[in-house]
């Protein structure tokens, strides 16, 4: 059985997912809001139109998120300690990811050549969430 990234967005799930559909072109495979859930107690007054469970794909990886756990209605959802990391066989889509990534998001490596690839460059995006972006060409092209 796979490992799957299970992300919590703290109430923004449905925002965030649709962020990185448009950002770096994740495919929505599921999205089930509490109201539909076919278990009701895990759904508290006002949730009815959050994520309970949600399922997207980028380049190949699966990934699950939802608002389960979130209780405070404010908090911003914190993501420390770990980054995702994509990788790119175009530097122009490389660009249009990073760039979509840092809009309301924040630089910590500009994506640039690299020693150690072709182009790489960290990400925070608007969420909390680390991306180390990568891009590996071939030298004759």
């Amino acid at each position: 059985m796979p490992v799957i990234t299970t992300l919590g967005f703290n109430g923004r799930t449905e925002e965030a997912i649709k962020f990185y559909r448009d950002a770096v072109d994740a495919e929505i495979v599921f999205m089930m809001r509490f109201r539909d859930s076919p278990d009701q107690s895990h759904t508290k007054f006002g949730m009815e139109e959050m994520i309970f469970h949600a399922t997207f794909v980028i380049e190949g990886t699966t990934f699950m998120a939802s608002d389960v756990g979130y209780t405070d209605g404010g908090a911003s959802a914190e993501f420390s300690g770990f980054s995702l990391a994509i990788g790119f066989d175009s530097l122009e889509r490389a660009r249009r990811a990073f760039d979509n990534l840092a809009d309301q998001g924040q630089t910590v490596i500009p994506l640039a050549e690299s020693a150690f690839t072709s182009w790489y460059g960290i990400v925070i995006d608007r969420f909390g969430l680390s991306w180390k972006i990568n891009v590996t060409q071939d030298p004759a092209s």
